[in-house]
């Protein structure tokens, strides 16, 4: 009820603002407790998650507010991306609005306060209960973009429950070009190494706008690398039919316009994994029956987050009361059992 109070003011602003506010506001609020074990805990990648909802990267770029996040109801928050160095992003404006759709074009461009920062943060977080992912990035200006993910593992590795290597952003020019088979390989060859035995596990996000040859490149390396999951997927550059005046704004397209899409790709790779890597289901997902289509498609997790700017922080709750719902209905008695039976 605050929320849609508050939303005329919200979205009155600029919406960059808009989230720094909401970050602000989040930041002074209470912590609450981080969501215990119920009917909807599944172990994923041998860790164990409260539930299978979780907030995606770009909400909290610096690990601003992890501990808030996890309050709201999330069975995990995933902070990031964070780049070695500091650095400002593409020239505003970068964020857009696509209220007649329901979805958000960003051209951000890893805006980040860079890793020491984020991990002065960490360190303050350290011991408190709650899965963190951290999702890692190279500098746009980097000679070296295998050894800035080699160096934020290596700095990452001890705050993290897992790491998630971002190499589908479409905002940081060549970026998706590490997707390729031969920098794929020699990429996660320097993350794992530098990770270490005793290292968190390494999920790998990846790009919606993907040929099936690159579908089952990346299956076959993520399978051979042991990777823990595969979080599919990322912002799209395809261009939907779209009815609001931002239609022609460049950057990722995120929320509902993306459902489909990243529905399709969690199919894809289910089948190219043959079901033996755990997936973790992103885009578009704003309801419990977006994120129950997920799972039963194959991701054992989903995450949201162009989502929460339409419908606020009340969204995780209800979702998960939804899925709760869904569950019984289908006569499953753990998402484990429903994840792939569609």
């Amino acid at each position: 009820m605050l929320f849609d109070l508050a939303r005329p003011a919200l979205f009155a602003l600029d919406p960059e603002r808009a989230h720094r506010l909401t970050v602000a506001a989040l930041k002074v609020s209470p912590v609450r407790a981080a969501g215990k074990a119920g009917t909807l805990a599944s172990s994923v990648a041998g860790i164990d998650f409260p539930n299978p909802l979780g907030m995606a990267a770009g909400f909290d770029k610096d690990a601003e507010v992890p501990d808030q996040l996890l309050g709201l109801g999330f069975g995990f928050a995933e902070v990031g991306s964070i780049t070695p160095r500091p650095q400002a992003g593409n020239p505003k404006p970068r964020l857009f609005r696509l209220v007649e759709d329901r979805a958000v074009i960003n051209r951000m461009g890893f805006n980040n306060g860079g890793a020491q920062a984020a991990l002065a943060r960490l360190e303050t977080r350290k011991g408190r209960p709650g899965v963190l992912g951290i999702n890692i990035g190279a500098n746009k200006d980097s000679e070296d973009r295998i050894a800035d993910y080699a160096e934020m593992t290596r700095l990452m590795a001890a705050h993290a429950t897992y790491l998630a290597v971002n190499i589908s952003s479409p905002n940081t020019p060549g970026l998706r070009a590490l997707q390729d088979e031969g920098a794929l390989v020699a990429l996660l060859d320097a993350v794992l190494d530098a990770r270490g035995k005793d290292g968190p596990p390494v999920f790998l996000k990846v790009a919606p706008d993907l040929e099936p040859a690159d579908i089952d490149a990346i299956s076959r390396i993520a399978l051979d690398k042991a990777l823990g999951a595969l979080i599919v997927s990322n912002t799209t550059i395809s261009r939907p039919a779209l009815r609001s005046s931002h239609e022609d704004e460049t950057g990722g397209l995120s929320g509902a316009p993306l459902r489909d899409l990243a529905q399709q790709r969690v199919t894809d790779f289910r089948k190219a994994t043959g079901g033996q890597l755990p997936l973790v289901g992103v885009g578009g997902i704003a309801t419990a029956e977006d994120a129950w289509a997920r799972i039963r498609a194959g991701a054992s997790l989903v995450q949201l987050y162009s989502a929460m700017v339409y419908e606020g922080p009340g969204l995780p709750r209800r979702i998960l009361r939804g899925l709760e719902r869904l569950m019984r209905r289908d006569g499953f008695s753990s998402i484990a059992e429903a994840v792939g039976t569609a």
